[in-house]
């Protein structure tokens, strides 16, 4: 990169950097960076407790139960982002019979989309577990719901929060297709300023993939150092589930024998 490019691309932040970092608040829509991890955030947030109900239906031992929720995780993970982006945004006006932001189209279109990929990553979780665990906690008394809800997911979703974070990387970028509902995060942004630049894209865009670069990698990097904390968690914590209290002992014979 010569010192014209630098310079070039000094000067483009230099006069853009508040479009790129909030977009026209607040004489404007909330945009940039801070409307990309406001819908990643969000996006991951609302789909958690509806991944969790699909993976535990998937799970379920009732077929009217199990075989929807396969069908709908099938569906959403077979089917291309851009085009439930594309279904979300003609279906959800025509059912509530009025007009609906770039925003909450694509905020309904992440809670969709992430929810079937985070089912997956929730029954990772569940399976990984020694099968005796379900086995000792309903020879406790414990129901099939109960058994999920008091011993098998508190530790499922403590094991699995590396792979969480890993897919709140993924629907950073996956943000960027907001762009075609002129949804104002951070490639909006930038299509702005190369509109009005006009002679510099590479600059332009060279700093939009910089931005995520240092953004992903920080979090790809948070995960990593999560997931060896939880690591020396299990093997430091022999005796306790993931919740830190200690575990039954019917529930440590069966991980002995799972």
């Amino acid at each position: 990169m010569n010192n014209g490019l630098i310079a070039g691309v000094y000067e483009i932040v230099r006069d853009n950097w508040l479009l790129l970092l909030i977009g026209q608040y607040p004489n404007g829509p909330l945009g940039g960076i801070a409307c990309t991890l406001i819908l990643s955030v969000l996006g991951i947030v609302l789909a958690f407790p509806l991944s969790v109900l699909l993976a535990l239906a998937r799970l379920s031992p009732w077929r009217i139960l199990r075989w929807p929720a396969t069908a709908l995780i099938y569906v959403a993970r077979g089917v291309p982002l851009l085009m439930i982006i594309l279904w979300v945004y003609f279906l959800v006006p025509l059912l509530l019979g009025q007009n609906v932001s770039g925003f909450t189209t694509m905020l309904v279109t992440l809670v969709l989309y992430e929810s079937a990929y985070l089912a997956e990553v929730v029954r990772a979780g569940i399976e990984a577990l020694p099968k005796g665990q379900m086995e000792a906690a309903r020879a406790l008394g414990h129901s099939h719901l109960g058994a999920m809800r008091l011993v098998i997911l508190p530790q499922a979703l403590f094991n699995m929060l590396p792979a969480m974070l890993s897919q709140f990387v993924s629907t950073i970028k996956e943000t960027t297709l907001g762009y075609v509902i002129n949804v104002p995060e951070l490639t909006f942004a930038a299509g702005q300023i190369n509109n009005q630049l006009l002679t510099k894209p590479f600059e332009v865009f060279a700093i939009l993939a910089i931005v995520y670069y240092v953004v992903c990698w920080s979090l790809t990097w948070a995960a990593t150092a999560l997931e060896r904390r939880i690591e020396a968690k299990r093997a430091g914590g022999a005796g306790r589930n993931a919740t830190g209290r200690p575990t039954p002992p019917a529930l440590r014979v069966a991980d002995a024998q799972g």
